[in-house]
């Protein structure tokens, strides 16, 4: 293994520049592709965010009593689509309006909690759920207005799946780039020491004996591309953090959590390898 090792070094130092291309290339592709999956993984938790949200209020008439609403309320939350019903009293409605329009005193004196409607604001287990759950609050007795945020969970919704399917091709093109890349250096130093292994192979050298530096060259270059690609990416995501948490406000993002960077750097790392190692046995089998 260490002839292995020693061979993969003395044939990247005597090509440098092919070296650092393929290192280039891969760690280029791999930075797009680490920065839409945490694009892709951030618009996830976006979207979990808002489902879990109170999505579908329910406003009652003033006949409605309250125990009829606390009622309704227990019904509701039996059902296992739905995850969590808060019931907001005429009372609480005024607090909140006066939070919300505390700077301004003319709005306060002509509001008073017997012209508020008490409400039901439910949030459902997933987005696909909401419009059972708006049919369920209009079929209540005492609903005056159900309102239903469909056109926010339809777009989120639509644009996660979207970035899903845009990172999934992107990522495909990517990888299939790098892997030509490493294909093509890997050839072009096979082919310099195509005499060489030609006697090795007539002195009756084994296979690995042949193959094994050209491979781990290319498990090198993954494997150095990746880890390259996860500090630039680290590097730009703590230098965009701040205007990130500046736009989205309260929505809690896991980009800087251990586990998910840890995952990241995994993948980088295993992805690298495979890559590299498959593109130099196309390579090295061609000549074989």
């Amino acid at each position: 293994m260490s002839r292995v090792l020693v061979n993969a070094w003395k044939n990247m130092r005597r090509m440098p520049y092919q070296t650092l291309a393929a290192i280039g290339v891969l760690t280029v592709g791999f930075v797009i592709a680490q920065v839409f999956g945490l694009v892709v993984f951030s618009s996830q938790q976006i979207l979990t965010y808002f489902e879990t949200r109170p999505q579908v209020s329910a406003y009652f008439t003033d006949q409605a009593s309250e125990e009829e609403i606390l009622k309704y309320k227990q019904q509701l939350e039996e059902r296992d689509y739905i995850q969590e019903v808060t019931y907001i009293s005429k009372e609480k409605a005024l607090e909140i309006y006066r939070e919300q329009n505390k700077n301004d005193k003319l709005l306060l004196e002509m509001v008073t909690a017997e012209i508020l409607p008490a409400s039901l604001e439910v949030s459902a287990t997933a987005a696909d759920q909401l419009e059972k759950v708006r049919q369920d609050l209009e079929n209540l007795a005492g609903v005056e207005e159900v309102v239903y945020q469909q056109d926010v969970v339809d777009a989120l919704t639509q644009w996660t799946r979207g970035l899903r399917w845009i990172g999934l091709g992107l990522t495909t093109v990517l990888v299939v780039t790098a892997l030509l890349i490493i294909v093509v250096i890997i050839s072009m130093k096979v082919a310099s020491r195509r005499q060489e292994i030609m006697i090795m192979r007539l002195l009756g050298a084994q296979r690995w004996f042949v193959t094994g530096p050209f491979v781990t060259e290319g498990a090198v270059y993954g494997m150095v591309g990746g880890v390259v690609a996860w500090l630039l990416t680290m590097i730009l995501l703590l230098y965009a953090m701040p205007a990130i948490v500046g736009f989205i406000g309260e929505i809690p993002l896991k980009l800087l959590d251990v586990t998910v960077l840890s995952v990241l750097f995994g993948i980088s790392i295993l992805t690298g390898i495979a890559i590299g190692v498959l593109g130099s046995l196309v390579s090295v089998r061609r000549y074989l």
